[in-house]
């Protein structure tokens, strides 16, 4: 599973990119992946403190979206 991000930099918030946490190649139930998200979404915001969250979704691997 993965988690896709949607990050606007602080200082210029039309400046936005996609970004992705890898979470686990295992299979795993978009619940599980739901409930393990918040301290993978804090551990990355703190390595990242001049980017924001504006949206975030957990994806399987194999049925990767093209976009948010």
């Amino acid at each position: 599973m993965l988690i896709l991000l949607s990050v606007c930099m602080l200082s210029q918030p039309g400046n936005c990119h996609e970004d992705r946490i890898e979470m686990s190649y295992e299979p795993m139930s978009p619940i599980t992946c739901l409930r393990n998200s918040q301290s993978a979404l804090a551990t990355w915001q703190a390595a990242h403190p001049e980017w924001h969250v504006a949206k975030w979704r957990c994806a399987a691997r194999a049925n990767l979206p093209k976009d948010l």
